[in-house]
């Protein structure tokens, strides 16, 4: 759930066993809306409990110096937050994240920020060189931002991804067509999470790059 709409808080906490909270920095970034970033982390603060945990902010196209200082004003045990490492980003920063952090969130930005072009694939593939041992074994959790598409989690070690795929679709029709369509959002919903719930994401990277 996202810092952006803390109405749907009451929902999440009713019917989920555990929870990630984005922070909706990327949000209100777009509207020219300043982050209020006390105001984020002492709205989590209630909340951060084993098996919850919060994305903790950056900065939107900011250098690595700025997204340091952005990690640094994190008040919680890190077991609590998992900073974002962008594609775009230098590997460097991404091994300090990793070594630091039990989770690390990947994400996409820059000539990376569509997901799963070749460029794309290339890129995350010598971040995985970066976060897996030599048995592809991830050094630390990671959370895959947009990364919900079972052709993207399949391939990689993921411990959780999220996206807006659902919400984005189960309201075009044209999208659900055919003698079988299901007749309700709510079960074009389900259609899609038991797709998404039917594969589960490899424990090791496997060196391979789709083509």
């Amino acid at each position: 759930m996202s810092f952006r709409n803390p109405d749907q808080l009451g929902l999440v906490l009713d019917v989920c066993q555990s929870f990630a909270v984005d922070n909706g920095a990327f949000s209100v970034h777009t509207r020219g809306i300043p982050f209020d970033l006390p105001g984020f982390y002492s709205w989590i603060e209630p909340h951060l409990a084993h098996p919850h945990w919060a994305v903790v902010p950056d900065v939107i196209d900011g250098t690595v110096e700025q997204q340091r200082a952005m990690v640094a004003t994190w008040p919680h045990r890190k077991e609590y937050g998992a900073p974002v490492w962008h594609l775009g980003l230098p590997l460097e920063y991404l091994f300090d994240l990793c070594n630091d952090w039990p989770r690390v969130c990947i994400g996409s930005s820059g000539e990376y920020a569509t997901v799963g072009t070749t460029a794309w694939w290339g890129q995350m593939a010598r971040a995985m060189r970066v976060l897996c041992d030599d048995e592809g074994r991830p050094l630390c959790k990671l959370h895959g931002l947009r990364m919900l598409n079972p052709e993207i989690f399949s391939r990689l070690p993921l411990s959780s991804a999220d996206s807006t795929n659902v919400a984005q679709n189960v309201g075009k029709d044209k999208n659900w067509r055919g003698t079988y369509q299901p007749p309700t959002k709510e079960a074009r919903a389900a259609v899609m999470r038991e797709r998404i719930e039917s594969i589960n994401a490899p424990a090791q990277w496997g060196f391979i790059v789709p083509e």
